[in-house]
């Protein structure tokens, strides 16, 4: 059987956080020429599979183990078909690449991962904020609560919340007590906190308030998955202003006019 273009390698997809429009004008191709499309049915948002040719096979990972995943990559790219595997927001971030693209390497193959938009991106763009703020914050850190997986003892809450700088929160909202206990150990009470449900869906939802009240806003929202937790003073402060467009400032394309 000879192989079309593209058919030697297997597609890591990013989907973006769920909005149609989000998702890359690459990713949205590879949709279109894929013969075998394995998606994330509990995460990817389903619209995104009206891209796929009729014709292509469609295959939701939602109750397959990891074994059963890589093994259709397998067969199907083994097979000559050009194969997708669509998964939420950018793979690369919680996105379990590394155990995926493993078997893959022990098989001999090739892949290629595209990137997407990640969820704490959409998020952000909902809330209308800057993630990094002139003189407030100018690092961001994406991490998750400690659950079934441990964290590295210097990743823990307790340890990251001694930066106060901006925090964002993945796959955690249900341990939102643990979350609001560990993290005021670092932060003060009144800390801003948002709560973004299903960023860029017809159906996100945005919750603000303070740290000391996290765990309250979480129940009273009855928001249990899909959610990301955003702490910090970035959330709230004005005025400030970087120095990259500052008429008193000399760069590279342009010289200070004061």
């Amino acid at each position: 059987m000879k192989k079309t273009m593209g058919t030697d390698k297997i597609y890591i997809v990013g989907a973006g956080p769920g909005d149609p429009d989000l998702l890359t004008v690459k990713g949205m191709r590879l949709l279109q020429e894929a013969d075998v499309i394995i998606h994330a049915g509990s995460l990817v948002n389903p619209i995104l599979l009206k891209f796929a040719r009729p014709d292509a096979v469609l295959y939701d990972s939602a109750g397959m183990v990891l074994e059963e995943i890589v093994q259709v990559m397998l067969d199907s790219v083994r097979a000559g078909k050009k194969t997708v595997r669509l998964a939420s927001g950018d793979p690369c971030i919680f996105g379990a690449v590394g155990e995926m693209t493993e078997p893959i390497i022990q098989a001999g193959l090739a892949y290629e991962i595209v990137p997407g938009v990640s969820s704490f991106l959409a998020g952000a763009a909902a809330l209308k904020r800057e993630l990094t703020v002139p003189e407030v914050a100018q690092t961001v850190i994406l991490t998750r609560c400690e659950g079934r997986t441990p964290m590295p003892e210097l990743e823990r809450l307790k340890e990251l919340g001694r930066h106060r700088t901006t925090l964002i929160i993945f796959l955690s909202v249900h341990l939102a007590s643990k979350v609001q206990a560990d993290l005021l150990t670092a932060y003060p009470p009144e800390t801003p906190v948002a709560i973004v449900y299903r960023a860029s869906w017809a159906d996100e939802k945005m919750i603000r308030g303070t740290l000391e009240n996290l765990q309250n806003l979480v129940k009273e929202n009855k928001i249990t998955k899909t959610a990301l937790i955003y702490i910090g003073n970035f959330l709230e402060s004005e005025g400030t202003r970087s120095k990259l467009y500052d008429a008193s400032f000399t760069h590279g394309y342009r010289k200070a006019s004061q």
